[in-house]
């Protein structure tokens, strides 16, 4: 798992404890990724959890340490530098992306391992051109990050094409839901909810018109199982969401509602890049994992405010 101490990574190493794996094996950097967020795994699996604090964009670092595991049959490769750091570090977040693609494709090339579920985003489609969105849908990122995921993209299907690497797309849209970043490189739903906690406005970028489609990250974390589980996936690129846009407007509205709190919103001027509208075309997944969302955004945020307001004021 390539940055499996992050938000999704440590959501899927939960769901793969459960198969009694012989071993889960990760390699993070720890730049946004926490231990903390592996303590479920730990409990679970214990020594067959093994975790290398080092950075994959070291392609001889990756190439020795999956020589050493031997046998790996799968590599989800989640590893990236956060979308807000592109306002930071252009370069870095779109080198990262593509160069630790390049490496564990030339590393499976060599057949070191067997199969890649690589993590793209809907970042790579930039602003919807129509809704839904599918596979094919134009790709215009708008920010470094999604350029970064766009080339990593094109690099895997072309090994796909060229050397028969046996690979896997995963295109999910918003995520959200426990573990995801509150301190740094923070999202709508954590920053929301962690304002509202401690007595201050929520903050909106924009018109707050701007849509998403928000997605639990449970279902994207079963999606990704199911996804390496199916063959028929390989060579494929599968959108994940709930087809569902969702105005920030409206999301705000609601994790005040689902926190009882009724207080002003401050709005402020648009971020760079931002997109403006997004809604998932799911229809390949369905057809070729029976993917179908079982959480509603009103049960996920339920369940993401329960989380953070055990985790920072001790109530459950």
């Amino acid at each position: 798992m390539i940055g499996g101490a992050g938000f999704i990574g440590s959501w899927i190493i939960d769901k793969l404890a459960v198969h009694e794996p012989e071993k889960i094996v990760v390699i993070d950097n720890f730049f946004s990724g926490k231990m903390e967020k592996l303590i479920n795994a730990k409990r679970e699996v214990g020594e067959k959890l093994k975790i290398y604090r080092k950075d994959a964009v070291d392609y001889e670092v990756v190439k020795r340490i999956i020589a050493r595991e031997a046998n790996i049959d799968v590599v989800f490769n989640l590893a990236v530098k956060p979308l807000f750091v592109s306002f930071t570090d252009p370069a870095g977040v779109f080198y990262t992306s593509a160069k630790i693609a390049s490496n564990l494709l030339e590393i499976q090339r060599r057949g070191m391992f067997k199969t890649l579920v690589h993590f793209s985003s809907s970042e790579v489609y930039g602003s919807a051109k129509y809704v839904p969105m599918n596979e094919d849908h134009p790709l215009q990122p708008t920010t470094p990050y999604g350029a970064g995921k766009a080339a990593a993209d094109h690099l895997v299907m072309s090994y796909y094409e060229s050397y028969g690497n046996d690979i896997s797309i995963i295109r999910p849209f918003n995520n959200f839901g426990p573990r995801q970043n509150e301190k740094t490189f923070v999202a709508v739903v954590p920053t929301t909810i962690l304002k509202t906690l401690n007595g201050k406005p929520p903050v909106i970028f924009g018109d707050g018109n701007q849509t998403r489609d928000f997605i639990y990250v449970e279902d994207t974390a079963e999606a990704a199982i199911k996804i390496y589980e199916t063959k028929a996936t390989r060579g494929q690129i599968l959108n994940i969401g709930r087809s569902v846009e969702t105005s920030i407007n409206e999301l705000v509205a609601m994790i005040m509602k689902t926190m009882g709190c009724k207080r002003h919103i401050l709005y402020d001027k648009p971020r760079v890049g931002d997109v403006r509208r997004h809604c998932a075309d799911t229809s390949l997944a369905k057809k070729l994992i029976n993917f179908l969302p079982k959480t509603s955004l009103e049960q996920g945020l339920k369940k993401t405010v329960a989380w953070y307001t055990s985790k920072y004021s001790g109530r459950k």
